[in-house]
């Protein structure tokens, strides 16, 4: 048996900052512990670069790239020194997705990992995604290996992020996708009354929802797909934030509204796919308002865990991700992404 120490990056969408997570392995039990995480708050400054890092020119956005491998670096080391680690085997780093069309063959994570594994002097695995769209896949959603292996214990898992994503396992076979946006559109809309998210669903809770809103928002046709199916920024720049804007409503009637949409959906699938029960992760695992709607919309028992699995589970996935890729074992289910076959993906430094 073999027993690897690493750590897992995660930056997801809503651009909280960096998530950390140092975690031990044993292989090929398949056994984890997490030992440490933190998230590292991104500066105002470069939240704002990693918001807009989609409309930098070729040349600007290969700039970004290697800064914020060099940030990432830097982060890295800092947790390092702060926690005293000694034994670290690697780096498994997500990257920060700037674009993601899998119809067009193309996906793209920031945050060199060349320069993270020079920065630290640790070996790295980075770039996950890439290879499964090049294979056919969506790229998306990578985390169901984990859910798949070292949270087989439940029905089904829910991550609550920037989007809101689903896996279960159905005749032997991994199916994940993603359901809807939920903080990509709520922290957006929250930041125009110069609030960085609706803590706890407060404002969601207390506002009015327009049931016109909501039936728009439901009808849009990506609900209509059968997986497997995901969703970047891109999509709701083109399809949810014009529609909302086509609603002449408070802000706070808008996150009231998108909220009972988020929830609709989510419940939808729950009903559609009879999952009795799921462990829900993620930053929304936190609006306990959406959490109430859920419940009340859905048959299904909601799992919350302790607050390391709630803000560190996609962070401890990848880690996980990238132990398998050094043991060139698959980490991306063709059934989950939609690829023509089950593949071991991540570039390793060195």
């Amino acid at each position: 048996m073999k027993i690897y120490h690493c750590i897992g990056l995660m930056s997801g969408t809503s651009l909280d900052g960096l998530d950390l997570c140092y975690a031990r392995f044993s292989y090929p039990t398949m056994h984890f512990e997490i030992l440490h995480a933190e998230t590292i708050s991104y500066s105002e400054e470069l939240k704002n670069k990693l918001k807009n890092a989609m409309y930098l020119s070729g040349e600007e956005l290969t700039k970004l790239d290697v800064d914020y491998g060099f940030i990432l670096g830097e982060f890295c080391n800092s947790f390092i020194d702060t926690h005293t680690l000694k034994n670290l085997d690697f780096i498994a780093s997500h990257g920060h997705t700037v674009f993601h069309d899998p119809k067009k063959n193309y996906t793209l994570q920031i945050g060199n990992g060349q320069v993270i594994a020079q920065e630290t002097g640790i070996k790295t695995v980075y770039d996950f995604r890439m290879q499964d769209v090049i294979l056919g896949g969506q790229g998306a959603p990578l985390v169901p290996i984990g859910d798949e292996i070292l949270f087989s214990e439940f029905d089904a898992c829910l991550n609550l992020g920037g989007f809101s994503n689903i896996s279960f396992s159905r005749n032997k076979n991994r199916i994940a996708f993603d359901i809807c946006p939920v903080n990509i559109v709520l922290n957006a809309l929250c930041e125009r009354i110069g609030k960085d998210f609706d803590k706890e669903g407060q404002i969601a809770k207390h506002s009015k929802i327009n049931l016109d809103l909501v039936n728009r928002l439901n009808q849009l046709s990506f609900y209509q797909k059968i997986p497997p199916k995901s969703l970047g920024i891109e999509w709701c720049n083109v399809h949810v934030f014009p529609l909302l804007e086509e609603f002449d409503l408070s802000t706070e009637e808008l996150i009231a509204s998108f909220t009972e949409h988020s929830a609709t959906q989510i419940a939808k699938v729950f009903a559609e796919n009879s999952i009795k029960n799921v462990l829900i992760t993620g930053g929304g695992a936190y609006n306990s308002y959406l959490i109430e709607l859920i419940r009340s919309k859905s048959q299904t028992e909601i799992i919350l865990p302790n607050t390391h699995l709630i803000e560190f589970k996609e962070a401890l996935v990848f880690a996980f991700m990238g132990m398998l890729r050094i043991e060139n074992q698959v980490n991306v289910f063709k059934s989950v992404t939609g690829a023509t076959k089950d593949h071991s993906s991540g570039i390793i430094i060195p």
